[in-house]
């Protein structure tokens, strides 16, 4: 004989128990503030009593609309993610959305799977970060779906959502100016991968400031690798093998830097004195690294916050505008350089 499984608590049991009507009962779920606080109280109780659990997807399906977002992030042990997704998180928090959080790690088969499952689940709309290998088709397949996108971090080409960033080549441009006002004339560009259009903008400022100063790039001098600690600590060992390493260097990111640091002391070398380094991102380690690392504040909490509201107003109002939001970043000059 087969058990059957122990029948769901409705939200009708739940108004039958605390003895008010199921209307009433859904206000409550909904958090209205049009109930007094004592009704509330004793059908919070009856849902403690009777293990109710609120069915969120039902719920949307009858209200075409859901309090869920759905947020992709490349890598979520990344620190400027981090504080991307403090301010993602304290945005939303105002408007009672509800965050549901994927993780990449840069694979684009990773994301395809995490936005099939946020559709299915029926997002109310979804915040994407997308991989390096992203195509504005993963964009459009979304917007065919009638749900909201935003696109942060990484713009990708000829898209029609909207997007909030950085500018990446005004940044990779103030950092080589300043290792150039050093009088510096051979500077490295270590880190991130090549094909993505955050790599090609941080490029493109690296290359206008040696124009602008009439020096001829290096191309030797140009190291990419994966946008990590490890990605760095790789990078560096093979740009200072070379016969005559340069005595500066510009990092994709601040993780970068940090492994490009490692691998300087591990060559006895001393950044900041014998070697100068600065990174981009200004995430909070980047004050308390040793040394003090000279950085490209990109202002991850700022645009976090930015794109979650900019998503919440597309929600609000579907046929606004499309809005591309560009945060301008600041050198932050340390004892690294």
């Amino acid at each position: 004989m087969t058990n059957k499984p122990p029948r769901r608590v409705t939200l009708q049991d739940v108004a039958n128990h605390a003895g008010v009507s199921r209307a009433t009962a859904s206000l409550i779920v909904r958090n209205s503030p049009k109930v007094a606080d004592k009704t509330r109280e004793k059908v919070l109780k009856s849902m403690e009593e009777l293990g109710y659990v609120y069915d969120r997807v039902a719920a949307n399906l009858r209200s075409q609309s859901s309090s869920t977002i759905g947020t992709i992030i490349t890598d979520v042990g990344n620190t400027f993610f981090a504080q991307f997704l403090l301010g993602v998180h304290r945005e939303l928090e105002k408007y009672d959305y509800t965050v549901l959080l994927g993780t990449t790690f840069d694979s684009l088969k990773d994301q395809e799977r995490l936005i099939s499952t946020m559709l299915e689940n029926r997002v109310g709309g979804i915040l994407l970060c997308p991989v390096s290998a992203s195509s504005t088709e993963t964009v459009e397949r979304i917007k065919k779906l009638d749900i909201p996108v935003v696109v942060g971090i990484r713009e990708l080409q000829n898209l029609t959502c909207d997007y909030v960033g950085i500018d990446y080549e005004t940044g990779a441009y103030m950092a080589v100016n300043h290792l150039l006002e050093k009088g510096h004339k051979r500077i490295a560009f270590i880190g991130g991968i090549s094909d993505s259009t955050t790599w090609q903008e941080r490029m493109d400022g690296y290359r206008i400031a040696h124009e602008e100063a009439g020096i001829s790039i290096d191309y030797s001098l140009i190291v990419d690798s994966e946008p990590t600690r490890e990605g760095g600590l790789k990078a560096i060992q093979q740009l200072m093998s070379q016969e005559n390493p340069p005595k500066a260097i510009f990092c994709f990111s601040d993780l970068i830097a940090f492994g490009a640091i490692i691998g300087l002391r591990k060559m006895g070398l001393t950044p900041g004195e014998d070697i100068d380094i600065v990174g981009f991102d200004n995430i909070p380690e980047a004050e308390i690294s040793y040394p003090p690392l000279t950085t490209i504040s990109s202002f991850a909490k700022k645009t976090g916050t930015k794109a979650a509201n900019l998503l919440h107003k597309r929600i609000s109002e579907p046929q606004r505008e499309r809005q591309r939001i560009i945060i301008e970043p600041e050198l932050i000059k340390r004892e690294s350089s």
